[in-house]
Order: C-alpha cells, then structure tokens, then sequence
C-alpha cells in the first residue's frame, strides 16, 4: 500500500493505492483560511497537522488492514506558503499562503534585480516565497530575527512525519531562491533576498527516499516499520504524475481554486517577461511550464454566493448546449492576477450589463471569463515556445461540461475527459510514495489514464468567442488605468 498525502487550500486529502494503483481508501479534512486584510491569505501550520491526523484516522477507520501493509508516504501540497520555524521548530506566525499579495512591493524589489529572473528563470511574484520573507523583514523585523527554518507547507508535514528538513525542486522552483537549471539552491539568490542556505531544507528530488515515519505515528495509525517518506511534489507537478503528464507534449487545464494551464517538458524553458512560471517537475531530468490565474473556481464559488445557490446549480441552469457570449465580460481578478499580467492590485470586474441580463447571464460571463484567463496563458505558452494541441481536464470545475466546451472553444483544442477515478496530486504523491519504495522506473507507474471521453471546440462559435476575447483583452488596460 502506498499513501498520498495532498495540503491543499481548502483541506487535505488522503489517498491510498495498492501496487496496481488501485485506489483503496480515501478522506478529506477541511481547513479555513484566515484573510484579517485585504490582499492576506493565511493558515496555521497546526491546522495541516490536526487536518492529517483526521484524514488518515478516517482512513484508518474504513480500512486499517491495509493501512498495515503500507510501504511509503508521498507528499504534496499548495506551493510557495512562508511557514516560518525558530531554532526549536516552533511556528513563529501564521504560514502565508500562495494567493496572499501583500507583499508585492517587496516582489517588485527583487524582480528589479535582474539576478532572479536569470537565475531561477521567472518572475518574483507577490505569491512566492522570497518576497513574502522580505515583508516580514520590513514589517515584522522581530520575527524575521528569528527564523531559523523556512518551509513550505507540505515539508512542514514532512518534519512533523519524519523530523527532516526537505524539499523537493518543484516545490522549491516556486520560492524565488532557486536555481530551476540546476535544482538547487541559488546562494546568489539567497543572499539578494537577505536570506541565507542554512535557513533552507535540504533537496530531494520527488522520487527519492526522504526519511521514515516516525515510530510513534506508525504506531498511532497502525502501520509497519520503515515506512519511506518521498520527496513529493507541489500541487501541480503531483497532479500532473498523477495524470501521466511527465513527457514533452503533454498537457493538462486544472479548473481548481486557481487555474493552471501545465505542459510538460524535457528541457528547462524559460520565458519570465510572458509570465509563464518554468519549473522543475517532480521527476528528475524533466520540467514544466504553466501558465497561472489566481481565480478560477474561486471565480464561480464567489458570484454562487452571491447569487444564493451552489455554482453546480448555477451550472446546471446554463444547459447542456453552448452559447454565443452575450455581451457581458468578466475579468476573474479577485485577487489580482499572475499569467500574464503579475498585477496584484488589479480586480475583477463585470462589463457590459443591461436591464435584459439575468443571473445565467451573469454565469456565462465567469465561465468565459475564466476560460479566456486560460486563453491568456495559452498565448504566454506560445510566446515561451510551447504548443499545446490538446489537454486533459482535472480539478473540480471540470465537472461542468458547459464550462468545458466553453474553455475548449475558447483554446480551439481538444480536451480530455478521463474515466472515473482520482488522478490528482494525492494520486500522484501516492505515484511518488510507490517510486521511493520501490526503485521502479518512472514512465512505468505514471502513466496517463483512460479517456472516457473528449470535448472538441464548437466550430460555429469560434469567431464570436474570438470577438470577445479580443474585447476581454481590451478590457484589463482600461481597468488598469482606473
């Protein structure tokens, strides 16, 4: 058996396979995220812990046999939180999360410098790590005193589990410190964002052995000895192992709380000025590329709670059949936006309503604004040198067929829809977990799940969601200069 441990924004998953990758058991634990200012995003490390504990006792519960036959423990989770540790690893401040931008002045200082968009081959965004340390510098100088440890949230996870300070290079391809080329830190980096190695964990890659559970957790849960802990993943890249996205050509939309356009890459391609993050993947000798909208689901999830209703109701009363846009545009920036803008401060906004539009109306221009979001960063792809032909869908948005089409269409490509099953990060950090135990060959156990079946793009209604894309485009500089 094999476990995949998944922190996400709004809970944590676990997941647990056998060695035909079947899945055998799985649970959730919610979380809250504090927002006490506009513009923050934070959570309390203790909570991923008490959130773990739930999650696996639940397993535990449904299927304590098989968690007697666990061999490993894979790791994943949201990238680029600041969890901040003294010398006696305890948590100075609430960790702050990827979606948080306060510190997007601090961003702007670093970006400045030309060391970081060549060395670690992206732009300092207001959500990475670097900056988010220089704010605590600037604003809570008594705290940045005392970090001894900066880890991201599932390495925090990870020394709870095992007592190691560890990362993997596409987790730490988000923080701003490192040298994406040659997975590994950058002391150059470090030293232009007042930092320093001896704050960092050590790098493991996804695939390898990073420590042993603990004896007293093993115990806790029921399980064996020597129970490996991989190196994991950030979300993505575990999603994408997940889904057999690991060779060159292959690609995947991620309709989650944010919005991921993901290909994969067998070189390091960067492009920074595009906005188009270049990573490592969680697999040695391969990389990625993404473009990132900070609001997708989240985009849909909030205008449901406006409007009352689930956004699955909202969904459901826009039909089976596409539609023509109606004339209202919707830029999805409630909480600025990355790809291809890196504006912080910018905001969502609805365009166009006449006393004729109603609520579906109102649907139809989130989920067209959020797929033309995806457009963005299809022509940032491109403008970095990469292609994608096709792309299979994940996350809990693409349950919605209507917002499928429309996001296809809008792409003009085919996308794919697998057959029933999780191939999230969970899956893929449980892929990773299977890796560290086994010693296997990676393109053996990762790979890409049946299709059930593929939503091509409405021909007929290409040139008028082209008409209003190129009015959505127009639309952001106006703003803008509001």
């Amino acid at each position: 058996m094999y476990l995949g441990l998944d922190i996400g924004t709004s809970g944590v998953k676990a997941l647990l396979i056998d060695e035909k990758q079947t899945i055998v058991a799985s649970a959730n634990a919610a979380l809250d995220v504090t927002r006490p200012y506009s513009g923050w995003s934070e959570q309390s490390p203790n909570d991923w812990i008490e959130a773990t504990r739930k999650a696996i006792g639940l397993i535990k519960q449904s299927d304590g046999k098989a968690l007697a036959s666990l061999k490993a423990i894979g790791l994943s989770g949201q990238m680029h939180g600041a969890t901040l540790l003294d010398r006696a690893d305890k948590i100075l401040r609430p960790c702050i999360l990827w979606n948080d931008v306060r510190s997007h002045e601090e961003a702007a200082w670093l970006d400045n410098n030309p060391i970081f968009r060549k060395t670690s081959g992206n732009i300092v965004f207001p959500g990475f790590t670097a900056p988010k340390l220089v704010w605590v510098k600037n604003h809570e100088p008594e705290i940045f005193g005392k970090v001894a440890k900066v880890l991201l949230p599932k390495d925090y996870l990870r020394l709870w589990l095992c007592g190691e300070y560890i990362c993997d290079p596409s987790d730490a391809s988000g923080t701003g410190w490192f040298d994406v080329s040659k997975r590994n830190w950058s002391h150059e980096l470090l030293e232009a964002g007042l930092m320093n190695i001896g704050q960092m964990p050590d790098i493991c890659e996804g695939h390898a052995n990073s420590g042993s559970l603990r004896k007293e957790l093993a115990a806790e849960w029921g399980m064996g000895r020597n129970v490996v802990i991989a190196g994991g993943g950030g979300d993505n890249a575990a999603s994408a192992v997940g889904m057999g996205i690991i060779d060159k050509g292959s690609a995947f939309v991620s309709l989650g709380t944010s919005g991921v356009l993901f290909a994969a890459n067998d070189a390091y391609l960067p492009n920074p000025d595009s906005a188009v993050h270049a990573f490592c993947h969680a697999l040695p000798d391969r990389w990625h590329q993404m473009g990132v909208i900070l609001s997708a689901t989240d985009a849909l999830n909030w205008f449901a709670g406006i409007a009352g209703c689930s956004a699955g109701e909202l969904s459901d009363k826009l039909g089976f059949n596409l539609k023509a846009p109606n004339g209202v545009t919707f830029l999805p920036y409630l909480s600025g936006e990355r790809t291809p803008h890196n504006d912080a401060s910018i905001r969502g906004v609805f365009a166009g309503m006449g006393h004729a539009n109603d609520q579906s109306d109102l649907t139809q221009a989130v989920m067209e604004g959020v797929g033309f979001a995806f457009r963005d960063c299809q022509k940032a792809l491109q403008t970095a040198g990469t292609t994608i032909d096709r792309a299979t869908a994940v996350g809990g948005g693409a349950n919605s067929r209507y917002w499928l089409k429309a996001i296809a269409t809008i792409l003009n490509i085919p996308i794919d829809i697998p057959e029933d099953g999780d191939f999230g990060a969970a899956f893929g950090a449980a892929r990773l977990g299977m890796l560290a135990a086994e010693n296997l060959e990676p393109s053996t156990v990762c790979t890409m799940p049946k299709i059930a079946d593929t939503v091509e793009p409405e021909k007929n209604l290409t040139a008028a969601f082209d008409q209003a894309y190129d009015h959505y485009t127009r639309l952001y500089p106006a703003m803008k200069g509001l």
